[in-house]
C-alpha cells in the first residue's frame, strides 16, 4: 500500500497524465449530428489511458434541476463497423437523481465506471438514453452501425478525436465553446495536452450559470494561511480533480498514523467541508518513512498531488516532497457513519481518506488473506440470513445468479490491519485488534458491529483500516464433536487437501510416471503437521465407510496405507483396512476409500469410472470415479459407494471448448454436467454386480447444488441428501467470502429411506487459514495446534444409514423367481412346467416337505434348467453356503441323482459352484451376487441305477436377496 513493497509488487505513486493522443478525423457540420439540439449530452469523458484503464468516466452536462430517473448509458463494443453489441451484454448504466445547479443554469453529473468499464479501440461507444429513446449515439475512433439495445440499427456519430493509451487517468476528451445544447459546442482539437475538467466547467467552455473553478492558493506558507481544500483535491470522481493536481497544501486533523503503510491520513475540520456529499474530506499522506506526527493533531501538509493506482487502485494522497507543520491540537474528528448496502460500490469512493463507522452489523465473510496481509472481509447478508450464500447455491445459474452477486458487492468490505507487511508474526484480530493466537481466535460466520477506521482504495478495492475495534460476537462457534446424523452405519465425505507423502521439493517426480509436481507439504515438519491433523479429523469422525480426494497419484507410494497405519495407531490395530487401490488415472491426485473391516465388509472388486468406459466422462480433467460395494457385517445388508472428484471452476477448460460462461457456474461446468451423466448410467449398470440398487455418490462435485450437474444427477433418479437435511443455506465450502456446498452426498431411490442423516462437520471452511500446516512465508509454529480444525479447506461429508436386512424370505415373494429355460433330457418324468393352482416359480422356490405334491422338476439325464431371481440372490461372504439344491425324495432310492450348479450375474458369464449329490450346498464363490442360477443333471447311477436324473424340487436360498 502507499508506496510500499507489497504482494511482491513495488507500488509507485501515480503521476498526472502527461497527455493523451488527438487523433483528427473528418468532422461532423454540428448542425448534421444527431442529438444536436439536445439541451443534455455527454460533455467529456476519459476512456483509455497507458496500462491498465482507471479513472474511466463520462461527464453530462444538463439544465439544472433535470430529472435523470428514466436516463441511461448503454456501452457499446464494436469491433467491426457492421456489428456494434452491447457490451457488457445486456447491461446499462441507470442514472437517477436531478441535476444539481442554480435556478435557469446548468450542471454537471459525473458517472464514473469500473476498471476498463469503457471499450478501448476502434468503433467502440455508448448511447445516452432517455426512457427508452437514443438521444446520442458516440463512437471513438470509428463508426459503428448497433445490432442490439437501444441504439439498434442506428449509425453512431464518430468524434473528431480520440485517446489511445493516453499516459494516465488524469486526461479527457471535452467540449469546448459556448451554449445552451450539444450542437453549439465542438470537441477540442489542441496540438497539446488536455487535463481533465471532470466535474467543473471544460477550459475554453461556457454554459448558462457555470463559472470555472477558482484558481487554488499557491503550496507552501504557514499554519491558517490559505490552503487547497482536501474536498476540492479529491473532486466527486474516482481519482483526483485535476484542476487541483501539482503540489498542494492542506490543513486538517490527523486521524491515523501507519507506520507499516510509511505515512498517515488527515482530513478536514467539520468548517471545513464542503456541502457535497460525493466528495472526500479525508487523504492519505505518504512519507515513505515512518510517520511523527500524531492521531488528533492540527497539521499543514505540503505534497504532490497523486494518485496511487497500482493493482487496479485508484487512490488520491500526496507524496513527493512532503513537509508538515504541526499547527496544534485539531478538533475530534467525528466518524462518518456508513451502513450498506450501498447504491453502488463506488459510494465508497466518497469517504476515501476519511474516517467512518461501520453501523451495521457485519459477518466475517472471508479469511484467505488474513495470514499474509492481515485482510478479512466483512459483509452485510441478505435481510433474514446470516451468511452471504454462493449465487448458484441458492438460485439458478444466470441472470438471477448475476443479479444475487451484484447485490451482494454492495455489502461488503475489507477490512485490513493499517499496514503493508506480508506474512507478518503478529497479526491484530479483527473483531478486538489484539494479536491473533490459538487464545484469541475468530471464524467465519462471527460478527462485528461498529468497527471504525480510515477508507482507502488499494490493491484493486475499498478497505477500511481500522482504529477502533467494534463489537466482536462470536456467533458461529466450534463444534466440538462431528455432527449426529443416527444410523447403525456411517459412511463419510473428506477431501483431505493434498495428502502427499512424497514431499514437494520443486520438482516433477509424481505421479504415475513420476512426471507430475508435487503438491501438499514442502518439508517433513510440515508433513508431520499435516498428518496430525487429517488423523485427528478423520479419528474424530469415526466413520465406517470413508471416501477421500486429494490423496497422491504415485507409482510406490499408498497415502491411504499410510493414513490406515495412523489410524490404527491412534483408535487401535485392525481398526481401519483400506481399498489397494495403486494409481488410477493419470493426475497426480486420486480418490480412496478406507473402512472398518468388523463393521463392513468389502464385497468383490472394485471399479472405476473413466473415458474408456463413457467418453462423457473425460479423466483427464475429472479424476476417474472409484466404486466400492460393502455388506453390513451384522445383517448382511448391502449398499455401494461411489467416490467422486470432478474438474474444478478455477482451472480452464478451453482446450475442450468449455469456457466460463458467465452465469455463475464456472468453467468446464459441461465437463462436469457430462460427468454427472456418465456417473448415472455407469451405476444403472451395477459396475460391481452388488445386485443391489442401493447406492451412494459422495465426493467433491465442484459444482453447487443449483448447478447443472447436480440436476444432471437428481433427474437421474438420485436426491441431495444435504439439501434434505440441511436445507438451502447448507454450506461446506467458502469461496470469495460466500458458502455453499461443494462436497456432495446423494443416494439412489431405493437408499433414500434407509438414510437417518446427513451433515456437514464445520472444522475447516469457518477457519482461518493461518492455522493449517503450512510454514510458508516463515509463519510462526504457535498458531499450530494438532487438532481438527482447518486440517483442510473442505468440510467432512457425514451421513447415517440404517440399512434394512436382508432374509431369504426377500426372494420369495410372488413372481420373484421365474423359469428362464428348461432343456429336459432323456427319461424325464414329473412336472416339468407345473400349471394350475401353483406357480413354477414357487414351486421352485423352499422345498415342499409334503412329498405327495408333485411340484417338483426331472431335468432327465442331461436335461438342465435355468432360474432368474428378480432380486439377486446375495453372496454372504463367510463360510456359510448360499443356495441349498433340494432332490426330490432324497435318499438310498436316488443315490445315483446328482447335479452341477452354475451361477451368473448377467446370464452370459457362467460361473461353476459346484456338484451335489442329492440335496446339497452350495456357495456363489467369486460371485458378489447372482440373478441366474442354473442346475445341470450330472446323474452317474448309484447302488440303485438312475432312471430318469435328477429330480430338482426346489433351489433355497441360504442368505437373502437384496
Amino acid at each position: 500500500m502507499h508506496g510500499l513493497s507489497r504482494r511482491g509488487a513495488g507500488l509507485v505513486a501515480g503521476s498526472l497524465a502527461a497527455g493523451l493522443v488527438l487523433v483528427p478525423l473528418a468532422a461532423t457540420p454540428a448542425a448534421a449530428v444527431p442529438g444536436s439540439e439536445s439541451a443534455v449530452f455527454v460533455n467529456e469523458f476519459h476512456y483509455d489511458n497507458a496500462g491498465t484503464d482507471t479513472g474511466e468516466f463520462i461527464e453530462l452536462a444538463g439544465p439544472a434541476g433535470t430529472d435523470l430517473s428514466g436516463w441511461s448509458i448503454v456501452r457499446y463494443n464494436g469491433s467491426t463497423p457492421t456489428a456494434a453489441v452491447v457490451y457488457p451484454v445486456n447491461s446499462a448504466t441507470a442514472l437517477s437523481g436531478v441535476i444539481a445547479g442554480s435556478p435557469g443554469g446548468y450542471g454537471l453529473v459525473v458517472v464514473d465506471f469500473p476498471v476498463d468499464g469503457l471499450q478501448n479501440g476502434g468503433n467502440d461507444g455508448f448511447a445516452l438514453v432517455n426512457g427508452g429513446s437514443v438521444v446520442q449515439l458516440l463512437s471513438y475512433e470509428g463508426a459503428f452501425t448497433a445490432s442490439n439495445g437501444p441504439a439498434a440499427g442506428m449509425t453512431s456519430t464518430n468524434l473528431p478525436v480520440s485517446q489511445s493509451n493516453a499516459p494516465a487517468a488524469g486526461s479527457s476528451l471535452q467540449l469546448t465553446g459556448a451554449g445552451s445544447k450539444y450542437g453549439d459546442f465542438t470537441w477540442s482539437k489542441t496540438d497539446g495536452e488536455t487535463a481533465s475538467t471532470k466535474g467543473s466547467l471544460n477550459t475554453g467552455q461556457e454554459l448558462p450559470g457555470l463559472q470555472p473553478p477558482p484558481p487554488p492558493p499557491p503550496p507552501g506558507g504557514n499554519c491558517a494561511d490559505p490552503a487547497t481544500a482536501i474536498h476540492q483535491i479529491q473532486g466527486s470522481g474516482a481519482t483526483f480533480d485535476p484542476a487541483y493536481g501539482g503540489t498542494r497544501s492542506v490543513e486538517g486533523v490527523v486521524t491515523a498514523t501507519a507506520d507499516d503503510l510509511n505515512g498517515f491520513y488527515v482530513q478536514e475540520e467539520a468548517g471545513d467541508a464542503d456541502s457535497d456529499p460525493t466528495t472526500s474530506e479525508g487523504i492519505f499522506v505518504f512519507l515513505g518513512a515512518d510517520p511523527t506526527v500524531e492521531v488528533g493533531q492540527h497539521v499543514r501538509v505540503t505534497g504532490t498531488v497523486r494518485e496511487f493506482t497500482g493493482s487496479g487502485s485508484s487512490q488520491t494522497q500526496l507524496g513527493g516532497t512532503v513537509t508538515t507543520l504541526v499547527c496544534g491540537v485539531g478538533t475530534a474528528i467525528e466518524p462518518t457513519d456508513v451502513s450498506f448496502p450501498l447504491e453502488a460500490v463506488s459510494d465508497l469512493e466518497r469517504y476515501e481518506g476519511m474516517l467512518i463507522t461501520l453501523v451495521d452489523e457485519l459477518v466475517i465473510s472471508e479469511a484467505f488473506n488474513y495470514d499474509r496481509f492481515g485482510e478479512v472481509v466483512l459483509a452485510e447478508p441478505l435481510d433474514g440470513l446470516d451468511r452471504q450464500y454462493t449465487p448458484t447455491a441458492v438460485v439458478d445459474p444466470g441472470p438471477e445468479a448475476q443479479a444475487l452477486l451484484a447485490e451482494y458487492a454492495l455489502r461488503r468490505i475489507t477490512v485490513d490491519d493499517l499496514s503493508g507487511r506480508q506474512n507478518p508474526t503478529s497479526i491484530p484480530h479483527p473483531g478486538n485488534g489484539e494479536p491473533f493466537s490459538q487464545d484469541n481466535l475468530f471464524r467465519l460466520g462471527d460478527t462485528i458491529t461498529g468497527i471504525t477506521g480510515v477508507v482507502d482504495h488499494t490493491f484493486g478495492r475499498y478497505r477500511l483500516q481500522p482504529t477502533d475495534y467494534g463489537v466482536y460476537t462470536e456467533a458461529n462457534p466450534r463444534p466440538a464433536d462431528a455432527p449426529a446424523v443416527g444410523g447403525r452405519l456411517q459412511v463419510a465425505s473428506f477431501n483431505v487437501l493434498n495428502y502427499f507423502l512424497t514431499l514437494d521439493d520443486g520438482d516433477p517426480h509424481c505421479g504415475p510416471t513420476f512426471t507430475l509436481d508435487c503438491r501438499g507439504a514442502n518439508t517433513a515438519l510440515e508433513f508431520e503437521r499435516q498428518r496430525a491433523k487429517i488423523l485427528a479429523a478423520l479419528s474424530e469422525l469415526d466413520a465406517d465407510v470413508v471416501g477421500l480426494m486429494e490423496m497422491e497419484n504415485t507409482t510406490g507410494v499408498d497415502p491411504a496405507a499410510d493414513l490406515v497405519a495412523g489410524l490404527n495407531e491412534l483408535m487401535g490395530p485392525g481398526t481401519y483396512d483400506y481399498l489397494d487401490t495403486g494409481v488410477i488415472g493419470t493426475d497426480a491426485i486420486r480418490l480412496g476409500i478406507l473402512y472398518k473391516p468388523a463393521v463392513v465388509r468389502p464385497v468383490g472388486d472394485y471399479a472405476v469410472l473413466d473415458s474408456s468406459d463413457d467418453p462423457r466422462f473425460i479423466d483427464t480433467k475429472s479424476r476417474p470415479m472409484l466404486t466400492q460395494t460393502f455388506d453390513e457385517v451384522a445383517t448382511g445388508a448391502r449398499f455401494t459407494v461411489s467416490v467422486n472428484h470432478l474438474k474444478s471452476k478455477g482451472s480452464s477448460c478451453a482446450d475442450i471448448g468449455d469456457p466460463d460462461m458467465g452465469d455463475g457456474q464456472g468453467n468446464c461446468n459441461e465437463t462436469r454436467t457430462q460427468a454427472a451423466k456418465a456417473i448415472v448410467d455407469f451405476l444403472a449398470g451395477d459396475p460391481t454386480q452388488s445386485g443391489d440398487p442401493d447406492h451412494l455418490i459422495i465426493g467433491d462435485l465442484n459444482a453447487y447444488d443449483h448447478e447443472d450437474p447436480i440436476r444432471a444427477l437428481v433427474e437421474g433418479g438420485y436426491t441431495d441428501l444435504i439439501r434434505l437435511f440441511g436445507g438451502e443455506f447448507a454450506y461446506g465450502y467458502v469461496f470469495d467470502g460466500m458458502v455453499g456446498y461443494l462436497d456432495h452426498a446423494l443416494a439412489s431411490e431405493s437408499l433414500v429411506p434407509q438414510v437417518t442423516g446427513a451433515a456437514e462437520w464445520h472444522i475447516n471452511a469457518d477457519e482461518p487459514d493461518i492455522l493449517d500446516y503450512n510454514l510458508d512465508f516463515g509463519r510462526p509454529a504457535r498458531f499450530y495446534a494438532p487438532d481438527p480444525y482447518r486440517s483442510s479447506d473442505h468440510d467432512a461429508v457425514l451421513v447415517g444409514l440404517n440399512l434394512s436386512a436382508i432374509t431369504p424370505e426377500q426372494c420369495y415373494a410372488a413372481g420373484a423367481q421365474t423359469v428362464e429355460s428348461y432343456s429336459p433330457g432323456r427319461r424325464r418324468n414329473g412336472t416339468a412346467v407345473p400349471t394350475g393352482h401353483r406357480d413354477a416359480s414357487q414351486a421352485l422356490g423352499m422345498s415342499d416337505p409334503d412329498s405327495d405334491d408333485a411340484y417338483w422338476v426331472t431335468l432327465g439325464l442331461g436335461g438342465e434348467i435355468v432360474l432368474e431371481f428378480e432380486s439377486a440372490v446375495q453372496n454372504n461372504n463367510g463360510t456359510a453356503a448360499d443356495l441349498r439344491i433340494v432332490d426330490f425324495l432324497d435318499g438310498a432310492k436316488n443315490a445315483g441323482d446328482a447335479a452341477t450348479v452354475f451361477a451368473s450375474y448377467d446370464g452370459v458369464t457362467w460361473v461353476e459352484l459346484g456338484r451335489v449329490t442329492g440335496t446339497g450346498e452350495v456357495d456363489l464363490g467369486s460371485l458378489s451376487s447372482a440373478r441366474f442360477v442354473k442346475v445341470v443333471d450330472d446323474s452317474t447311477g448309484g447302488r440303485i441305477p438312475a432312471m430318469d436324473g435328477y429330480d430338482l424340487d426346489a433351489v433355497e436360498v441360504l442368505t437373502g436377496c437384496v
